[in-house]
């Protein structure tokens, strides 16, 4: 009897872990990436491809590594490339806000020149 209760239990418990592998699994389907960037590392230009955005809806704010608002695009269109020319070399971090002021995505890129 010992044996069949934890044949059960242990049935029980691999069906669960299953189960919740599965909404794991789901649950990073459904926090797809809007924002496409290339290339990576820049040198001059870099591109910015927005997934499901509705023009006028969205910010991208781009900043150094210290912090510093370098660059604010509130009309993005689907592919919008920034020139780069004036930027240093280093890492600059991007972040896609939307109307209300929520980061929405972010992420970052480097420059190499």
């Amino acid at each position: 009897m010992k044996k069949f209760t934890l044949i059960i239990l242990l049935i029980t418990f691999v069906g669960v872990r299953s189960q919740a592998q599965v909404t794991n699994r789901n649950a990073v389907q459904a926090t797809a990436k809007m924002v496409k960037f290339f290339p990576n590392p820049a040198t001059t230009f870099i591109n910015f491809e927005f997934q499901k955005i509705q023009e006028k809806t969205y910010s991208l704010q781009v900043f150094n590594f210290l912090g510093k608002k370098i660059l604010d695009l509130t009309e993005l269109t689907p592919r919008t490339q920034v020139n780069l020319t004036n930027y240093t070399r280093g890492v600059y971090i991007f972040q896609l806000k939307d109307k209300t002021g929520k980061v929405v995505e972010s992420g970052k890129f480097q420059i190499e020149k």
